[in-house]
């Protein structure tokens, strides 16, 4: 199970190791406002230079529960920028501060609309990057073009071009049944999926195959917070679908990894992310 000490270690972790970097980012991040709640907010980490460039909207994960933040996905974001694209770390609406379904997915679906109001944006070369609960949220909204008229999160203006999970949340109703996160999924949706059964439909990745983008998967094979078979399962069911989906599985690599800047984890994160921008 996650606990918060271990992520709370991790972040100040990767904070003290950006602190000691000889290469600084030449510019402060950009705060970018897309709602009035306190946690409808992103930061925009920008390349050097006044070009437009492709953007990786960076969602961070903890089970959707308001006792972690996009503090865990500013050094990804940070990280990307030095690799001349911009790092897009958003903040949603969380359980326990206002979130849940919809309301999550919702802020998830205006962040990366408000990315078309940027400048050195181009709104044609986005993708998004989600960890754990955050890749359940990244594919959900690169599937967003498919929505149905009233659904939540439909009619976008900012159309991703592919998407990538670590270690995401890919099938909440089997995520549901065998209680990934304790009780997490139950939280998000308000309830079961016997009881729900249109609102899980319409936020879980595996029943949306196949999606109109590429999705790139990268997990552990040590994970003992979300089950490798979570990304196994999505990957089969896109290659009967007829999708196109990449599975990389990392050996003897956990859940955090994926999220620490320093570990050869991420790179093979950040690499997926590259090229699906091309």
């Amino acid at each position: 199970m996650i606990t918060r000490r271990s992520l709370v270690r991790l972040v100040l972790g990767t904070a003290a190791l950006g602190g000691c970097d000889d290469e600084p980012l030449e510019r402060p991040a950009v705060e970018v406002r897309y709602g009035d709640d306190p946690s409808q907010v992103a930061e925009l980490h920008l390349p050097s230079g006044d070009r437009q460039v492709p953007a990786v909207v960076v969602i961070h994960g903890g089970f959707w529960m308001s006792a972690y933040g996009k503090g865990l996905a500013t050094p990804l974001a940070a990280d990307l920028a030095k690799h001349g694209v911009a790092g897009y770390a958003i903040e949603y609406r969380r359980v326990g501060n206002g979130g849940g379904w919809p309301a999550t997915c919702e802020d998830v679906a205006a962040a990366i609309d408000a990315l078309g109001d940027q400048p050195r944006i181009d709104p044609a070369q986005v993708v998004a990057l989600g960890h754990s609960a955050g890749g359940q949220l990244a594919v959900w909204a690169a599937g967003r073009p498919a929505f149905a008229a009233g659904t939540p999160g439909a009619r976008p203006r900012v159309v991703l071009k592919g998407a990538v999970a670590q270690a995401g949340v890919l099938d909440l109703v089997k995520a549901y049944d065998e209680r990934v996160g304790g009780d997490a999924v139950q939280r998000l949706m308000g309830s079961g999926p016997a009881d729900s059964r249109v609102s899980y439909a319409a936020a879980s990745p595996y029943e949306q195959v196949p999606l109109p983008v590429p999705v790139a998967l990268v997990h552990g094979t040590d994970d003992r917070q979300v089950p490798i078979e979570q990304s196994r399962r999505y990957s089969d069911a896109v290659r009967r679908a007829g999708g196109q989906v990449r599975l990389t599985e990392l050996p003897r690599v956990g859940h955090f990894e994926l999220i620490d800047p320093e570990h050869d984890a991420w790179v093979a994160c950040r690499d997926e992310t590259l090229r699906l921008l091309g």
